[in-house]
């Protein structure tokens, strides 16, 4: 199992066809949900929106995105953390008050939401959803101060958790991060036009220039008087990136904060080879997220590099379970061994983390029964022993393996030959001691709360 994405963002703001470019962004950021997505956009007046279920190239066709008119448009792929799935709770979501009209795209998970929601409720307030994104439309809504900017405001000083959003009106976009700016958002510009996005993997496809990620607590808008930022949303900054973003979560080719991912876990895999060395013949990564902290491993070690398991990038959800005669039919129709590579081999798998600890032990099982003679499991992250609570879908803390069982236990459990991760210091090492969440492997929370 691995730990799943939690959405991905995009506004494009004064482009014609905005929409276009809003949907090219939402493939850019597939990989950050596949669960739904949406696309609203406007004219300057009126709202035009479009969402479904399914990826991107499965929600929309060509009709949908001529239907999407305007020069501005702000997009959503969804993976829900909090709220179920009900077509409600797509994104963007979009509302109409006071002082307009107003789409909302988040990604994050805003902690306090509940208690919130729970005094809006009382307060005569009524919810469309059970998405913790509706809350900051209410806020919005119902704040007293005069102008739009000092309601946003107001009503994102409420707010507790990671939240990077993208705020549409019929004449701007309004970007911006939490004050521990715990999920990424950068800002791009395209011609005359500009473009807020979770990655820079967007702006390299639809050919915009990557000016610089959105910082912490800072609020930044693209309107008719150009381009403003504020840093005086919040009253303290607390920096606490995701360091997850790094391990898993960002596309390989994508920059962030400053550091390009691909080499950030490539840097992994070396720190891990100096930390675990074993010898062995080869090494092998879990396609696709192992592969650069597998090449790091073994250029550090000098053990060859191979590609041991052969992953089907074409698996959907199947609802067709076979006779438990076939063993490990999940693992294996996402990832199938190569035999001729294996065989006779002791190999080192490289994986970005171990959650449940299941899929590591049919992976060793499976490379055994192709003969393979040793099997070193190699993990370029620390052990994940604490639940996220700003926008991961982790399991509970009972449900992660590493918090209740001991590496050689673990060990025992996947029937590897031997088990080892990098460790926090090493992980430290490669991105930096401060300015990142490390609680899903120190259970060192960043924000105080109920858990």
């Amino acid at each position: 199992m691995k730990l799943k994405e939690y959405c991905g963002i995009v506004g494009v703001y004064n482009k014609s066809e905005a929409a276009n470019y809003v949907y090219l962004g939402l493939h850019a950021l597939q990989h950050r949900g596949q669960e739904a997505a949406g696309i609203v956009s406007t004219d300057g007046g009126q709202f035009y929106e479009y969402k479904g279920y399914g990826l991107v190239n499965e929600v929309f066709n060509k009709n949908a995105i001529s239907s999407l008119k305007g020069k501005i448009a702000v997009g959503h792929n969804r993976y829900s953390t909090f709220g179920d799935d009900s077509v409600a709770n797509i994104q963007p979501l979009s509302a109409q008050f006071d002082m307009g009209k107003i789409a909302v795209a988040h990604n994050g998970n805003i902690v306090n939401a509940n208690i919130i929601k729970t005094e809006l409720v009382k307060d005569g307030a009524i919810f469309n959803s059970n998405s913790d994104t509706e809350v900051i439309i209410h806020l919005i809504a119902r704040s007293q101060k005069e102008t739009f900017l000092e309601r946003l405001k107001d009503a994102l000083r409420v707010l507790k958790g990671a939240f990077s959003l993208i705020v549409m009106r019929e004449d701007a976009l309004y970007a911006i991060r939490d004050p521990w700016g715990f999920r990424p958002l950068s800002m791009g510009k395209l011609d005359d036009s500009i473009v807020f996005a979770s990655e820079s993997c967007v702006f390299d496809l639809i050919g915009a220039e990557f000016i610089r990620d959105i910082n912490p607590g800072e609020m930044v808008i693209a309107g008719n008087e150009g381009v403003k930022h504020y840093e005086d949303v919040f009253n303290e900054i607390k920096e606490s990136k995701c360091v997850f973003e790094y391990i898993y979560f960002a596309r390989p080719d994508s920059y962030l904060w400053g550091k390009h991912i691909y080499s950030i876990r490539k840097k992994m895999g070396e720190v891990l080879a100096e930390e675990s060395p074993v010898d062995a013949d080869i090494v092998i990564p879990t396609p696709d997220s192992g592969v650069p902290a597998a090449l790091g491993f073994s250029q550090k070690s000098g053990i060859p590099f191979d590609f041991g398991l052969i992953r089907n990038h074409y698996v959907g959800r199947t609802f067709i379970e076979p006779a438990q005669s076939i063993r490990h039919f999940g693992v294996r129709l996402k990832l199938n061994p190569a035999k001729d590579v294996l065989k006779n081999k002791r190999v080192i798998v490289i994986d970005d983390s171990i959650v449940r600890g299941t899929t590591s032990k049919r992976i060793v099982k499976m490379l055994k029964s192709v003969g393979a003679k040793e099997v070193h499991i190699r993990i370029a992250s620390p052990p994940v022993v604490s639940p996220c609570f700003y926008g991961i879908d982790t399991p509970t803390k009972k449900e992660l393996i590493a918090s209740s069982h001991t590496i050689e236990e673990i060990r025992k459990y996947t029937t590897a030959d031997s088990v080892a991760y990098l460790s926090l210091n090493g992980l430290k090492k490669v991105v930096g001691e401060s300015g990142y969440c490390f609680a899903c492997f120190n259970g060192e929370y960043p924000i105080e709360f109920d858990k």
